[in-house]
């Protein structure tokens, strides 16, 4: 199954149905009088999030999404049938944005969530509707309320609790594959991640997410390599865990490029709370580890960690690390009550 986070759809929601002109004939019956219906409902596009889905591809060979339209009033006050609705089923953490793709009209971020992007148009009245007193052989009845035509973008951004950041190369995906289930592609070549990978995350009896995006490079946010786009799948995760590659050469110029390129997007990624990890140590000897781990630790201007994700050598500190840091943030989202002291 490909990945695809981000997809333009064309929906239009159902017109209503006419309203019915019809009077009342029966062989012995005088004054019949109006018996024209109303026109039915047309149909209404809602987008749903739902599990098990994890990719927008189904909206790649599907692009056009209309809702039935009402069926007209017919004569004996007989009601038109509503059109049927469509329902978008997406996978949660999906954005619904306008055609302008900054305009964000839904944020579908639990199961079971439905919005309405666009909904159908009302039935029109039959003359039966506009008998009176005074009027009581009305002809005239409204026609239906027409469908709403809209251009809506999709953009999938996956729910993690830790996001990986680093260059390509860094070992974000030997990281990912040595601590859960997840076998992403790992080769000794610059940008061998080309989507996003997630994987479940174990330690000391408790699991968390964690998600791996394609390597970023000087100039990302410009375009350069795969770009920064992959960047909007950390957006919602609680902490960021940046990888510095100890054997690359220029480690502060490595450390300072990510900085660069999270601050050039925005989003709130430079404010995250992220743990700094010196990796590939295993290549490492002890005098070469501490002078660079001190090296780094200047600049960052917090604790460095140090990991190696081949050999697992401080991977359990590292996972530790991550999960208080899952641990802070939910207790600041959700403070303890205080209990109520008042007694009668």
């Amino acid at each position: 199954m490909k990945f695809l986070d981000l997809c333009k759809v064309y929906i239009r929601s159902g017109a209503g149905g006419n309203g019915c002109i019809s009077f009342r004939r029966e062989k012995f019956i005088e004054y019949g009088g109006p018996d024209g219906g109303d026109g039915g409902g047309g149909g209404t596009v809602y987008a749903e999030a739902v599990d098990g889905l994890n990719t927008l591809i189904d909206f790649r060979y599907q692009q056009h999404y209309f809702a039935d339209d009402g069926r007209p009033g017919m004569g004996r006050q007989r009601t038109g049938a509503d059109g049927g609705d469509i329902v978008l089923k997406l996978p949660v953490g999906t954005e619904v944005l306008d055609e302008d793709q900054e305009t964000v009209i839904a944020d579908l971020t639990t199961v079971g969530q439905r919005i309405p992007l666009a909904r159908g148009g009302n039935g029109g009245w039959g003359n039966l509707h506009f008998k009176s007193s005074t009027n009581q052989a009305p002809r005239r009845s409204n026609p239906g309320q027409p469908g709403v035509d809209r251009t809506i973008w999709l953009r999938l951004k996956l729910i993690a609790d830790i996001g990986l950041l680093g260059l390509p190369n860094a070992g974000k995906s030997t990281f990912l594959a040595a601590t859960s289930n997840a076998r992403p592609k790992i080769a000794d070549y610059p940008f061998t991640t080309l989507y996003p990978n997630l994987g479940v995350v174990g330690v000391d009896n408790r699991e968390f997410v964690v998600a791996d995006i394609p390597g970023l490079i000087e100039g990302a946010h410009e375009g350069r390599g795969l770009g920064d786009l992959f960047l909007g799948h950390v957006e919602r995760c609680v902490a960021l865990l940046h990888l510095v590659d100890g054997t690359s050469g220029s480690l502060i110029e490595d450390y300072q490029t990510i900085l660069g390129e999270i601050k050039a997007y925005g989003a709130g990624l430079e404010g995250k709370p992220r743990i700094v990890v010196l990796n590939k140590i295993d290549a490492l000897d002890d005098e070469e580890r501490s002078f660079l781990r001190d090296e780094l630790q200047a600049e960052v201007g917090t604790h460095v960690h140090m990991m190696s994700g081949a050999s697992g050598e401080g991977t359990t500190q590292i996972l530790r690390a991550l999960q208080a840091q899952i641990d802070d943030a939910r207790a600041a989202k959700n403070p303890p009550k205080e209990e109520d002291t008042w007694r009668p």
